[in-house]
């Protein structure tokens, strides 16, 4: 695996835990901003609005460049947004910075995850986009207690500054460990970048991204209030428990990166039904400690540890240029907010289970979108033509 695909992963980790940081300082920075709970809660919010629909733009705005200058370019803007942040003299100012770090976040993971693609050999590209994504899996792990002790015992501005220093060698270690890759001459350009979503196939293909996102994110979210309210355990046996589902999450990353090349949309399927189980099980069993917190690790195994086979589908299906990446990275920040928010109205009706019955539905309707791609999958070829036929669209299929 190429070193740069690991210096890949250190930026993405930075980004992560970035996006993380808010939500486990929030009385700090309620406190230090003038305030409320809720209102700090929009800078997540805005975070993820930002990601999902200023990203790409940003990305286009880049793609003349040089793919090594577009990650520097990223770097500064992230790094800007950063400081912003840690100096930030009011709530506006925070949002400012919040809006600014998204964007530029939502880009570095398109441009970043196009370069997985372009520095190795296609038949590992999805264990290399999943070396990429750990950064995300100890984002979660590390990057979130990490910047939460850190702000506890030292100010939330304290964290910020945190996670500019480590923005600060993530760059210094892709400037010089990323090699300097020039835009392919034979690249039709933007033109054609844009010219992959007329295929309605695409659309699908992302529609499943986001629901596979979305089904494990409405457990997510609440997992806390969950855990306490309904399984019983106390304030401080939770953070422990999320480290366990922190683990889980980079174990199955790993177990999907292996699988994701040569066994794309099986993996997705059992993904979905076992993550469908897992979810419904919690909901059955949250009332009990032990089943409980057992579907909530299955729950880290295969829920957002899809995203190497997710992207490799992507890329087959358009292709493993920055614009299609960072749009699919949208598509999954929109399935964030689909299940935070609607898990956040169910409950207000039937309860701090819901989410978890809400997540059920929404894998098993992920399940759906993959049935086209099953079907297809498991249609033997008849003939040598059909054989040579399924060779000739093996771009396009999964």
């Amino acid at each position: 695996m190429p070193r740069a695909v690991y210096v890949l992963a250190l930026g993405i980790f930075a980004m992560v835990t970035s996006e993380f940081v808010v939500a486990g300082l929030m009385p700090q920075m309620a406190d230090g901003l003038n305030a409320t709970i809720p209102q700090i809660g929009y800078l997540i919010t805005a975070f993820a609005a930002a990601m999902a629909v200023g990203g790409p733009f940003l990305t286009v705005a880049l793609m003349k460049l040089p793919a090594r200058t577009a990650l520097m370019v990223l770097f500064v803007i992230f790094l800007a947004g950063n400081v912003l942040a840690a100096t930030a003299s009011g709530y506006g100012t925070m949002m400012a910075a919040r809006i600014i770090t998204g964007i530029a976040s939502q880009a570095f993971f398109g441009v970043g995850i196009s370069m997985c693609a372009r520095i190795t050999r296609p038949e590992v590209r999805g264990r290399a986009i999943a070396v990429a994504m750990n950064g995300l899996m100890l984002g979660t792990l590390l990057g979130l207690p990490i910047s939460t002790v850190v702000g506890e015992r030292f100010g939330w501005r304290a964290a910020f500054w945190t996670i500019t220093l480590i923005t600060v060698v993530a760059a210094a270690a892709t400037l010089f460990g990323v090699p300097r890759i020039e835009r392919d001459r034979n690249d039709s350009g933007l033109r054609a970048e844009f010219g992959v979503f007329r295929r309605p196939k695409l659309w699908l293909v992302l529609s499943t991204s986001t629901l596979i996102i979305g089904a494990t994110f409405s457990a997510f979210s609440y997992l806390n209030p969950i855990l306490t309210g309904v399984t019983g355990f106390s304030t401080g046996t939770v953070p422990v428990l999320l480290i366990a589902y922190g683990a889980a999450t980079v174990v199955g990353n790993n177990v999907v990166g292996r699988l994701a090349d040569r066994h794309t949309v099986p993996v997705l399927a059992v993904g979905l039904v076992l993550n469908s189980i897992f979810l419904a099980g919690f909901a059955l069993l949250a009332g009990l400690p032990v089943p409980a917190v057992v579907c909530m690790l299955g729950i880290g195994l295969v829920g957002v540890t899809m995203n190497p086979a997710m992207a490799t589908r992507v890329q087959r299906i358009g292709n493993a240029g920055p614009l299609v990446n960072t749009v699919h990275t949208s598509f999954i920040t929109l399935g964030v907010i689909l299940g935070s928010s609607l898990g956040a109205l169910v409950i207000d009706t039937w309860g701090l289970r819901a989410p978890l019955w809400l997540g059920t539905v929404m894998a098993l309707a992920g399940l759906v979108t993959l049935l086209p791609d099953l079907a297809r999958h498991a249609k033997p070829a008849t003939s040598p033509v059909d054989i040579r036929s399924a060779r000739q669209e093996q771009p396009e299929r999964v």
